[in-house]
């Protein structure tokens, strides 16, 4: 089923340049726009401390589920989808296993930490940014959906991990949220 699906998400794309440039666009730009919006937060002139303590937590749930997704390619060797014959590649050849996807993670990682911290309408807002990310990798060729919901569900955890270890109004969360 997995096959399919993808397969399935990945037959639009060669059909409209349009749409294939947008999607390239999103897989590209997708997760450093993400990353942006969060830095720009750090300037929130609304609940100042409580956001920068967010984005402090977006900043950390983002690299633990990235170095996660490095632990978990030491023992998962997925083929990529188009390795496979499954889907026709629209961008450049990844060197790395196909599961689980770092642009999900990375992209709700973020989602979820804003989420976790009580942001719902910036996690709601970013959360419709990530999803496109994770509809364009797909789309272009690279990841299966289980990849996608694989590199979900490791920034989601990612996030729970460092919502329970990184405390809001903590000694290092008061000096970090201090800085400018």
């Amino acid at each position: 089923m997995d096959a399919e699906i993808t397969h399935w998400i990945n037959s639009f794309a060669g059909r409209n340049p349009i749409v294939d440039h947008i999607m390239i666009g999103i897989t590209q730009i997708g997760v450093p726009l993400i990353v942006a919006i969060v830095v720009l937060q750090w300037w929130s002139r609304t609940d100042r401390l409580h956001v920068r303590h967010a984005a402090i937590c977006a900043g950390l749930a983002f690299v633990l589920g990235l170095a996660a997704n490095q632990g978990i390619i030491l023992f998962i060797h997925r083929l990529r989808p188009y390795d496979a014959g499954v889907t026709h590649l629209l961008i450049a050849k990844s060197a790395d296993w196909s599961f689980p996807s770092d642009h999900a993670t990375a992209s709700m990682s973020v989602v979820a930490a804003l989420a976790i911290q009580r942001l719902p309408r910036r996690a709601l807002a970013l959360f419709a940014m990530a999803f496109l990310v994770c509809l364009s990798r797909i789309y272009v060729g690279t990841h299966y959906m289980t990849d996608i919901l694989g590199g979900t569900a490791t920034g989601i955890l990612a996030a729970i991990a460092v919502h329970y270890l990184y405390r809001e109004n903590s000694k290092l969360d008061r000096i970090a949220t201090a800085i400018l």
